[in-house]
């Protein structure tokens, strides 16, 4: 026997297709960065493109290590002049409009690393670093242990964060 769909039935099946399609891909379209991923946000280094995500690591025992899809960048610890860690939070404004309104209660809170260094030739550089949430603590106590110095914490809040909670 065949089935007769009246119009208003397919349109039903297309916007529950469409709603199913619109919450599936939704995470994607407002994920951040990963929380044990590093993104270069700006800096002296031309190379590297703005924006740039990819992964950070300490482990190394003379360079703080960047790796990004084009390359890589090695800070030489024994070179850092300047860490500063700080935070920058901000409402879920787009989640709240298609999901509920609920979410703007929440805060998404980005984390920001600087490390200055010089070169061989004394040329001053820095980068900005956007670190998951995930890395932070230990990016910033090997950073600190590594190169000697200690990161200037922009604020109380950025200063809870990056210490754990202390």
């Amino acid at each position: 026997m065949n089935k007769i769909f009246c119009p208003n039935q397919k349109m039903k099946r297309l916007i529950a297709v469409v709603l199913v399609c619109l919450f599936a891909s939704e995470p994607l379209a407002f994920a951040g960065l990963g929380n044990d991923k590093t993104a270069y946000i700006g800096g002296t280094e031309n190379q590297i493109k703005d924006g740039a995500e990819g992964s950070s690591s300490e482990k190394d025992d003379k360079n703080f290590v960047f790796e990004y899809d084009g390359g890589k960048l090695l800070i030489p610890y024994d070179q850092v002049d300047d860490l500063e860690y700080g935070q920058k939070a901000g409402r879920r404004v787009g989640l709240a409009l298609t999901i509920s309104p609920w979410l703007l209660f929440s805060k998404k809170r980005k984390h920001f690393l600087t490390i200055g260094w010089k070169d061989e030739q004394g040329k001053q550089h820095a980068a900005v670093f956007e670190l998951g949430k995930s890395i932070i603590r230990v990016s910033i106590a090997t950073l600190e242990a590594r190169t000697g110095k200690k990161v200037d914490y922009q604020d109380d809040e950025a200063r809870k964060s990056g210490l754990g909670g202390v």
